[in-house]
């Protein structure tokens, strides 16, 4: 990992190691790609010829789910490819090079850290119900910032399969609740190790989710027997909002951050996604 220093803070990147994996596989003189996967792109277990190769596959994933230290964009295209490592076809292959060929785009980009006169605990916390094609799981996403500075991130399918039934929004709601559980276990870490650092701060820390409906019944806690299944993470939840460690707000789904860790975006999208991240080039002539 490199360490970059300059007026507007600290960078780290791999640079040197995007260089060196591009550089190995042969693809230096790719053409690169503004997206690291297909939006429009399912993956299942039989996408066409199996491998011949399969050391090579499990070993590019391998490197790249190093890379994710700092390049968080590529978390979720890289968790999605890691499922097919016991038996990858040539579909997973050509979207494992098309990661290459999107890092090609910006080998120097990494996550920069910029001194804030703050210490607020921010986080943004998604869920994409049944959107894996292979399985129908579900996968949550959150990323957390400290002083306006990204610090942890995550993108992981479920163990469990949603099923698909009349009551798919409660279902859905039930995954929405998993991720806000999560991160708010992340906060809640993050806020003692500060303490333990004398960073203390009493202010509530502020959970961002595009659901309205959960941050509604987070608030107010009224159960019935279709949200059985969400009691345990939403009474989680609304513990934490009763003794202020936590406040749950709206996002516009058009500003959660969190959807980079949950599902394949567009070039529009993850740009933005990436500089609100805080993920620039350092070497990029001014």
């Amino acid at each position: 990992i490199e360490v970059v220093k300059s007026k507007k803070g600290v960078s780290l990147s791999q640079r040197k190691y995007v260089l060196d994996l591009l550089s190995e596989a042969g693809m230096l003189g790719s053409k690169p790609v503004d997206i690291p996967m297909d939006p429009h792109q399912k993956f299942g277990i039989n996408d066409g010829s199996p491998l011949k190769d399969v050391h090579q596959y499990r070993s590019l994933i391998g490197k790249l789910i190093y890379l994710t230290v700092t390049r968080p964009d590529i978390s979720f295209a890289v968790g999605v490819l890691s499922q097919f490592m016991q038996a990858p076809q040539k579909a997973h292959w050509d979207a494992a090079i098309r990661i290459l060929r999107y890092l090609k785009s910006a080998p120097r980009k990494g996550l920069i850290y910029r001194p804030n006169w703050h210490m607020d605990l921010v986080a943004y916390s998604d869920a994409d119900w049944a959107g894996l094609a292979s399985d129908r799981r579900s996968t949550i996403g959150y990323c957390t910032f400290v002083g306006g500075n990204l610090v942890s991130w995550r993108s992981k399918k479920q163990t469990n399969v949603a099923r698909s039934s009349a009551e798919a929004e409660y279902r859905a709601m039930a995954y929405e609740y998993r991720a806000m559980a999560n991160v708010t276990c992340e906060l809640i870490w993050i806020r003692q190790l500060l303490s333990e650092f004398g960073f203390g701060d009493p202010s509530p820390m502020q959970l961002w989710c595009d659901n309205q409906a959960s941050v509604h019944i987070a608030s107010n806690p009224v159960f019935h027997e279709r949200t059985k299944h969400i009691e345990v993470d939403c009474h989680f939840i609304s513990e934490k909002l009763q003794q202020k460690l936590i406040s749950t707000n709206f996002v516009r789904t058009a500003e959660q951050l969190a959807d980079v860790f949950t599902k394949s975006l567009g070039s529009g999208r993850i740009k933005t996604i990436c500089n609100k991240l805080g993920m620039y080039d350092m070497y990029a002539p001014a």
